[in-house]
């Protein structure tokens, strides 16, 4: 697995950090919690973590940020529209999230160039 990307200071990097502590952690459809994670519910604990709250689905949390074209660090990607995946930007095309079945979170890549950028 490649290092993790390094992290703009502040709130964000934070965020970062959490998520990257939170790898190898099951998938689970509707986990909110170390137990096992869904890919919102993954989102969810870490920003609650950092201080930050959102929504619990991924469709929601898109429609709680604010749209970005310049995501940093510790925004939100998210897949379609409405959201039906969601993770966390790292940085170099990679983001943390929690992927699907037989998976564990942790920095993935990010699939597709058809997504869009939120910040909480």
């Amino acid at each position: 697995m490649a290092p993790a990307p390094k992290a703009v200071k502040g709130a964000k990097s934070e965020v970062v950090g959490i998520a990257a502590g939170l790898s190898g952690i099951p998938y689970r459809w509707g986990g909110t919690s170390t137990r096992g994670f869904d890919c919102s519910g993954f989102t969810r604990h870490v920003f609650r973590k950092a201080g930050v709250s959102l929504p619990r689905t991924a469709a929601a949390q898109q429609r709680a940020v604010r749209r970005v074209r310049d995501p940093k660090p510790g925004d939100l990607v998210f897949f379609g529209s409405p959201a039906h995946h969601v993770g966390i930007y790292a940085g170099s095309g990679r983001m943390y999230d929690s992927p699907r079945t037989g998976r564990t979170t942790g920095l993935h890549k990010i699939w597709s160039s058809r997504v869009t950028y939120g910040r909480p």
